[in-house]
């Protein structure tokens, strides 16, 4: 009996030991994951060697054959880092681009914007309407939180990144935080009339947040953005292939495996040689995941390959989810920290997710923005659209139906002021 409960809970932490590596392995890039297994190789006797992927492919992107081993050698401050990102972003304007350039070098070591909005437009010559523009692609730029002006906003930077973008969020910042600190779900529901769900869900993402982002940035190593696959259309159809280094082979040292040795030596090479078949199941489990997930997202967005930003539709993590029959949190591991190279450039796969602007629309939120946008830069500078015109050229120009505190919502988000103050800047 009792050896039967011995043997019960070794197989218990053996299947808690694989399923763990599968979720860690399952999150990881392609260079996270040849690190990981390099790690693993350096305590397993047995790995002879690691191929990731064709050299030809890795020259193209560091013009070194040997480069891979040394891809995370060399170290960036906080602010080297956030400029190399400003460079991925779609800023058509060259003194906005620099605006956001000033931005950065005005934040303090913990990624706070240590400048005033007006004492930044002074500095840039720039009005205060682009000064919004410019903070507002700062506040874009990953960790989450970067370039807020003090806590509460670097809270709420983050909370709208989890989709927990409550209305009632100053209001709970002022007056009510002591609900979040003693973990009151029933008092968070009862008053902001949200559901127990939501509230336990915003304590959550809540305790999540990273008080101080910058320090995320630390003198980090330099992570090299490569994709796992590219997306291309070849014959009239968009295809999607993966790159070789999203599934590293592992080559193993048969000869060791063959060799006369005393018991415990072979038997410390048998438990090594289980380690690494539990290995190649997670790596193989990641690349089948990936690739099915992948699929999904580009078969779901295929006008966007087509036509750009304004024909991306809305789809979500629960979606995917429902589709292959996995938890939605198996979805969001797999597509975190992964890119995907298009004709557009080499985006994160994360934004091709994006929620419904108002639900049963089929309009995604992205989309409307760039109408909005649109719209304002359309308009007649001596006399500024307000928000409900602006909702009614959605109508008009696009059959978007969203309500008058969505796009006055979208236009602070993009940065842009209200139509009184854009009509007090041309006077």
């Amino acid at each position: 009996m009792q050896q039967s409960l011995v043997l019960k809970q070794a197989l218990s932490w053996k299947m808690n030991q694989s399923l763990h590596q599968s979720i860690e392995i399952l999150q990881l890039s392609g260079i996270e994951l040849y690190d990981y297994v390099q790690k693993i190789a350096e305590e397993n006797p047995l790995i002879e060697d690691i191929r990731p992927i064709d050299q030809q492919v890795l020259s193209q992107f560091h013009g070194d054959s040997n480069a891979f081993e040394n891809m995370n050698a060399s170290k960036k401050n906080m602010y080297e880092q956030l400029k190399e990102n400003v460079y991925m972003l779609s800023i058509s304007e060259e003194i906005i681009k620099e605006a956001v350039l000033f931005g950065i070098d005005s934040l303090n070591e913990n990624g706070y914007l240590d400048i005033t909005l007006e004492d930044w437009a002074e500095q840039c010559q720039l009005s205060m309407e682009e000064i919004q523009q410019a903070l507002s692609y700062l506040q874009s730029l990953d960790p989450p939180g970067i370039g807020a002006r003090n806590l509460q906003e670097c809270i709420h930077l983050q909370l709208k990144e989890m989709d927990s973008d409550y209305c009632f969020l100053e209001d709970l910042f002022e007056n009510n935080l002591v609900l979040i600190a003693e973990e009151d779900i029933q008092g968070l529901a009862e008053i902001y009339a949200i559901t127990e769900d939501e509230a336990d869900r915003l304590i959550t993402n809540m305790k999540l947040c990273h008080p101080n982002p910058g320090k995320l940035l630390e003198d980090e190593e330099v992570e090299y953005i490569i994709p796992e696959a590219v997306v291309f259309k070849e014959d009239d159809e968009w295809r999607l292939s993966f790159f070789h280094w999203s599934s590293p082979q592992i080559q193993i040292r048969e000869d060791i495996l063959l060799a006369d040795m005393p018991k415990d030596g072979a038997d410390f090479l048998k438990e090594k040689k289980k380690e690494l078949e539990m290995l190649d199941q997670a790596i193989q489990y990641r690349g089948k995941t990936l690739e099915q997930v992948l699929r999904i997202i580009v078969n779901k967005q295929l006008s966007f390959f087509e036509e750009g930003i304004t024909a991306l539709k809305p789809l979500t993590l629960q979606e995917i989810a429902d589709i292959l029959d996995l938890h939605v949190s198996t979805i969001s591991r797999t597509i975190s920290h992964k890119y995907l190279q298009t004709d557009f450039g080499i985006l994160r796969v994360k934004y091709l997710l994006q929620r419904e602007a108002r639900k049963g629309e089929g309009v995604a939120r992205v989309v409307v923005k760039q109408y909005v946008q649109e719209i304002i830069a359309d308009e007649d500078q001596a006399r500024p659209l307000s928000d409900e015109k602006i909702r009614r050229k959605l109508e008009e120009l696009y059959q978007v139906y969203v309500a008058r505190r969505t796009v006055m919502k979208y236009r602070e988000e993009l940065g842009i002021q209200s139509s009184s103050k854009r009509k007090r800047r041309t006077d």
